[in-house]
């Protein structure tokens, strides 16, 4: 099962993308308005996008002939946990990266954590999670790779929504972000992000009441719910790191020994 949405490219612009997004979410109520986040986001793109559930259909990947970006996009499961769509996916990732090797792949959340996993590193349980945007530090090495944009004070804000982290570092990738927060592969294939670039407020919102289940937040104490609102609306960088990631999307493969 897929899905598409598509808008024109306008005259004088970038040529589409055909991005395929992957959403990860087993029997989750909530997955229409995950979709839908994709969606707003990148409405004023030209870009055309392709929907696939394959936490809920064993057939729902994409042919990777057929489109430019794949994005592993975010979850509800555990990424250590071995159920059978989850190697699913992995499998998927796995087989991309060996048959299509010049297939550019993104990874978001727990795309971000399962590709890390992938390729050699470690996804650890947070003391406590992250809920609305956050502020990380770009790296030197993340600093070039977003041309010292899209802040000039060296750091990114992003949604965050998540309660694990990688704690060990991929083999044969260059960290981004601070904190095991992002990475790209070393043959510029793979790029990575712990925060949602595509998630807007109003997504955010609509998982809320993960603070009663993850925080243990009285949902009727009317200041901590106001405040955790408050998060979820801040300004972000979203759509400029999608910006750079499209750019990114139509550069070339270093031509040289990888580690993947």
């Amino acid at each position: 099962m897929s899905v598409t949405a598509s808008a024109p490219t306008a005259a004088g612009s970038t040529p589409a993308l055909n991005i395929a997004i992957l959403l990860n979410s087993y029997r989750s109520p909530f997955i229409a308005e995950i979709r839908d986040s994709y969606t707003r986001t990148l409405s004023q793109t030209p870009h055309n996008l392709t929907f696939f559930y394959p936490a809920e259909d064993a057939t729902s990947f994409p042919d990777p002939d057929l489109f430019d970006l794949i994005v592993v996009g975010g979850g509800n499961a555990d990424p250590r946990k071995r159920h059978p769509w989850i190697l699913r996916v992995h499998r998927f990732i796995l087989e991309v990266v060996e048959r299509w090797p010049g297939k550019k792949i993104v990874g978001i959340c727990w795309g971000h954590q399962t590709i890390c996993m992938l390729f050699g590193g470690g996804v650890e349980d947070m003391e406590g999670p992250e809920m609305g945007v956050t502020e990380a530090k770009l790296t030197p090495a993340g600093s070039r790779f977003m041309d010292h944009g899209p802040r000039k004070d060296g750091t990114l804000k992003l949604q965050q929504h998540h309660r694990r982290r990688v704690g060990k570092a991929p083999r044969g990738f260059t960290e981004l972000l601070a904190g095991n927060q992002a990475f790209l592969s070393h043959n510029n294939t793979i790029l990575t992000f712990q925060g949602h670039p595509e998630k807007d407020a109003r997504a955010a919102k609509v998982r809320i009441r993960d603070a009663a289940r993850w925080y243990g937040t009285d949902m009727a104490d009317q200041r901590a719910v106001s405040d955790l609102l408050c998060k979820m609306e801040v300004q972000h960088d979203g759509r400029e790191v999608w910006e750079r990631v499209f750019q990114w999307a139509g550069e070339k493969v270093q031509m040289r020994e990888s580690t993947l």
